[in-house]
């Protein structure tokens, strides 16, 4: 059986010609290696292949080239253009044969529901000798489960394709049948993963500050995932016991704590503006915001989170020149000499808030989100944002990139940077 040091080498292939044409999402191959991670088994190679009775075969033999565990979901219905079973078992030299139990079981649902059976139906009880029938409550495809040449040989199971069909067959049936095999073979091993959030730094920066960690990685592997505005470094140990593992991940999560210090703000589902919230409450402020491109968003992340309302007293929109004076009182002199996108105006707006609302920390963002209203001078994506508090003045110009919404998430995320940086002490007014 092909592994990788104590591991078991998956590929998952996904039969349907709908997956490739885009009409259905495959969500199979994501919850299966999900599921298999959790069983310390790695998914090498996921295939999609259309209703093809030669491209199955040939995308079949490459898996058997390289795999030791093969699932294959769809397929498996009563129609001409299901063909996983007939091409799996032409490949590997097998009759199928009718397993009267699962016929049985066919007959009875028919006669439930008081529909005939179609001839057609008789396909799906047909099964490559030696598998073992896994039955579907919830459908009339079951799956089947194939073990080659007494454990030395590949793993292959079929799954049918409907994931409410799929899922549980997979969670119930097979995974301890997986679990066994492991565990017959030494090869059990717990994998777990963990992810350190980062902010303020682009991926390319990133990489190049933990280089020798990336370099010299093994057990935990490293791998750094770009999101929007932020990069995840997601750590992935494996061991004989969860309390290894955590020691593993504990102590390159240290190490990248060295090195990237304050960047790192929170870990796995952990979102900034719940680490924000938290030190506005530690910290007992309050806040106000006056946002102007990034059109209210900041305040919705803050309001996503319950008891807001201990620290958030305002979110005020003034989109418009206007609204920035009248509200925040911007100085119309500000406004013409320097331009609503300024440095200038941000401070104001920050400023301006704080005491409009009598806020401990006021924030004051303006820019072009875009796709209108640029100049050479001032481009799509430019921002500058501000903050004010007793005896604190801060700003700051930047230039984004994207579509108007990866502007206004980039701006809100570089926000909450600030925010999070000042609560730490570790902001210095300019």
């Amino acid at each position: 059986m092909k592994s990788e040091g104590n591991g078991m080498r998956c590929e998952i292939i996904s039969v349907g010609t709908e997956l490739l044409m885009g009409q259905t999402i495959n969500t199979n191959a994501a919850d299966l290696a999900r599921e298999l991670f959790s069983l310390g088994i790695g998914v090498y190679y996921q295939t999609v292949v259309g209703d093809n009775e030669e491209r199955l075969a040939e995308v079949f033999r490459q898996a058997l080239s390289r795999a030791g565990l093969i699932i294959l979901t769809g397929g498996l219905g009563p129609t001409e253009d299901d063909l996983t079973r007939e091409t799996v078992a032409r490949v590997l030299g097998l009759p199928l044969f009718r397993d009267r139990g699962w016929e049985g079981r066919l007959e009875d649902f028919f006669n439930r529901i008081k529909r005939p059976m179609a001839s057609l139906n008789l396909r799906q009880a047909l099964v490559p000798e030696g598998g073992k029938i896994l039955p579907n409550d919830r459908g009339t495809a079951p799956g089947i489960y194939l073990d080659l040449q007494e454990g030395e040989g590949p793993l292959i199971i079929l799954l049918p394709g409907p994931p409410p069909e799929m899922l549980p067959i997979f969670r119930k049936q097979v995974i301890p049948l997986l679990r066994a095999k492991l565990q017959e073979k030494g090869a059990l091993a717990v994998l777990q993963s963990r992810v350190l959030r980062v902010i303020g730094l682009g991926e390319s920066e990133l990489v190049e500050m933990i280089a020798p960690l990336l370099k010299n990685q093994s057990n935990p592997t490293l791998a750094p995932l770009a999101k929007r505005g932020e990069v995840h470094l997601r750590m992935t140990g494996r061991g004989r016991s969860e309390e290894e593992v955590q020691t593993l991940l504990e102590g390159t999560a240290q190490k990248l704590r060295e090195v990237l210090g304050d960047y790192i703000y929170g870990e796995d589902a952990e979102e900034l503006e719940a680490v924000v919230a938290d030190l506005l409450r530690a910290g007992n402020k309050t806040l106000a915001l006056a946002e102007s491109c990034s059109g209210g968003l900041l305040s919705h992340r803050l309001t996503n989170i319950a008891g807001s309302s201990a620290y958030l007293l305002a979110g005020l929109v003034t989109y418009s020149n206007e609204a920035k004076m009248h509200i925040l009182g911007v100085s119309p002199a500000t406004l013409q000499e320097d331009g609503a996108v300024s440095a200038k105006v941000a401070e104001e707006m920050a400023a301006g808030a704080c005491r409009f609302c009598r806020a401990d920390i006021g924030v004051g963002i303006t820019g072009i989100a875009g796709p209108g209203g640029a100049t050479p001078q001032k481009p799509v994506g430019l921002t500058y944002l501000a903050l004010a508090a007793q005896d604190f003045k801060f700003s700051r110009r930047y230039e984004f990139w994207g579509s108007r919404q990866d502007v206004k998430e980039r701006v809100t995320n570089t926000a909450l940077h600030l925010l999070r940086l000042y609560l730490l002490g570790k902001l210095k007014s300019n």
